[in-house]
């Protein structure tokens, strides 16, 4: 399903199958902690597999996510959260951009510093960069802690055509982020369709879309289209 090239050069590869155990366990992981169908989860992630395997268990349990650009500041998480009503917020401690570690929970605690943050009763955090971070207890637990012993299926909640599939912010450049919601059936058709279509995929093609998951192309051509059509993408 997908080959990932991680900053430092290591190749990691993911087959269906072990992306669909990934998937389920995790969305088994975000039901025990009580995060309920239309409920939203912001999502603050380096490029990585996890990344994918976050939105699509969210879309599993029917949890509508919101991503955040990795590299956008402590103010943007926490003005996202507060406009979402995010519950939950998924991340890692750190990540890596040009050979640089760059901290993402640091910036989250920071956001949350700011105030209105109250709704979020759970971060889950992926070992990523391996720096020392805090954790609140109670609230925040490491991603490979939330997966334990979960088990490696679950039934995806049906939810109705329309029902919000994920709220993504503009970039907030010239006023206040607005957050635009996409549903669930015409936005995964689409993004099959464009998949067949404009990019002509055939099953011996290996896809790359250079775009990150923080912006609507991400979600389209790394996390949903790719994987739709049963294509073996590249990270």
């Amino acid at each position: 399903a997908i080959i990932f090239e991680a900053d430092d050069g290591k190749v990691t590869k993911i087959t269906y199958q072990a992306l669909y155990k990934e998937v389920c366990k995790f969305a088994n992981a975000l039901k025990a902690r009580g995060i309920k169908k239309g409920e939203r989860v912001l999502i603050y992630m380096p490029m990585s597999i996890q990344a994918v395997v976050a939105m699509q268990a969210c879309a599993r349990i029917g949890a509508t996510h919101s991503v955040v650009f990795g590299g956008f500041s402590a103010k943007s998480v926490q003005e996202r959260i507060v406009d979402a009503g995010a519950v939950a917020l998924i991340t890692a401690d750190g990540q890596f951009r040009g050979g640089k570690e760059i901290p993402l929970k640091p910036v989250c605690d920071e956001g949350f510093a700011m105030g209105g943050c109250d709704a979020i009763k759970t971060v889950i955090v992926y070992k990523r960069s391996r720096s020392k971070i805090a954790m609140k207890e109670g609230r925040d637990l490491w991603w490979d802690d939330a997966v334990k012993g979960q088990p490696e299926t679950w039934e995806p909640e049906f939810v109705n055509a329309e029902h919000p599939l994920f709220i993504l912010y503009t970039s907030g450049s010239t006023g206040k982020p607005k957050g635009i919601q996409h549903s669930t059936a015409g936005y995964l058709l689409w993004c099959m369709l464009t998949m067949k279509w404009v990019f002509d995929h055939k099953p011996s093609d290996i896809f790359w879309c250079t775009a990150d998951v923080g912006w609507v192309t991400g979600h389209s051509y790394v996390c949903y289209g790719p994987l739709a059509v049963g294509a073996t993408e590249i990270i």
